[in-house]
């Protein structure tokens, strides 16, 4: 079997199973009581939301390790972006487990949160440069080179995963956004992976995320009947970041997942100028879907405005390789 259909089946069989997995994990959730909590501050049309059982990011996680193991390749980097995707759903669970299931609404502590993260990058920048063909160069879009960047490749590598894992994280807001902007973004980076570093593996495994977030949308669509919670939004972030690194094309998660780096820039901004000003907001709420939302846009619009956006930034990604 050729690797363009490998990934096409990857892709299907990860769907399929999610499919499957999801309607089985919802009255699981429910008879764990483990219900969304709705923030009072936020939307007032979010209120309705209370109570839906989150933490389906499992489902997402199950079909992407099944996918992945039976239709290979199975080399080291499979087994490192399996750990990484892994690990971080683990974080997610944990800080959703202790919200949602023991009702401590801070769940995880936010430096806890952060040095696990941390940990995580710098074991997967290390293995990237000791281990991998590329070493500590990264692809550069439109020039079209390689820039090996020595000392600064590990601190940089933990900034791409810190917060890509966390940029996706608060892009997961609305019924849909994070899965229906994840599934073309992984299968850019799949026909990436595949195409120009020719690795398998790493096109595999990003064509199973993108089968997994469809999967998912049969029932995160609005009205959601279940949410991914952080167990799906972490573990979504870490392994686009971790595609991206073992691939070399960090630098694309800038225009292909730019929802992702709006959403996080949106936030960063919004409580900086906050503190700043003493009170005053650029945003009418952050982060940058609410601010449509309350600016009158329904959150379908606002959901599928943001996957049409984000295939547009794909498009530009894939003509910078002809530039």
């Amino acid at each position: 079997m050729s690797d363009h259909a490998l990934l096409i089946l990857t892709l299907v069989l990860s769907f399929v199973l999610c499919a499957i997995f999801t309607p089985l994990l919802i009255p699981m959730l429910r008879r764990l009581k483990a219900g969304q909590s709705i923030r009072e501050e936020g939307p007032q049309s979010h209120l309705s939301k209370a109570g839906t059982p989150t933490m389906g990011g499992l489902a997402m996680l199950l079909a992407m390790l099944a996918a992945c193991l039976i239709c290979g390749p199975r080399d080291h980097d499979l087994f490192v972006l399996l750990a990484v995707l892994l690990a971080f759903g683990l974080l997610g669970f944990l800080d959703d487990f202790i919200k949602v299931v023991l009702k401590r609404n801070l769940g995880l502590r936010a430096w806890q949160k952060f040095l696990l993260q941390v940990l995580l990058a710098v074991l997967l920048a290390l293995y990237q440069q000791h281990a991998s063909q590329f070493g500590s160069a990264v692809f550069v879009p439109f020039l079209n080179r390689w820039w090996d960047l020595g000392v600064f490749y590990l601190p940089f590598v933990v900034f791409v995963v810190v917060a890509m894992s966390n940029a996706v994280n608060l892009t997961d807001g609305l019924d849909g956004l994070a899965a229906g902007v994840t599934a073309p973004v992984a299968l850019f980076f799949a026909v990436v992976s595949l195409g120009f570093c020719a690795s398998a593996a790493t096109g595999n495994f990003c064509a199973a995320l993108a089968g997994a977030c469809l999967g998912f949308l049969l029932y995160n669509r609005h009205p959601a009947s279940l949410f991914m919670g952080d167990t799906g939004s972490l573990a979504l972030g870490g392994a686009l970041a971790a595609a991206a690194v073992l691939s070399g094309t960090e630098f694309f998660l800038l225009a292909a997942g730019a929802v992702y780096v709006l959403e996080a820039l949106s936030v960063v901004l919004q409580v900086g100028y906050f503190k700043a000003t003493h009170g005053k907001r650029i945003f009418r709420m952050a982060p940058l879907h609410h601010h449509f939302e309350l600016g009158g846009w329904s959150e379908v619009r606002v959901v599928l405005t943001a996957i049409l956006f984000t295939v547009c930034m794909i498009v530009l990604s894939m003509g910078s390789f002809y530039l």
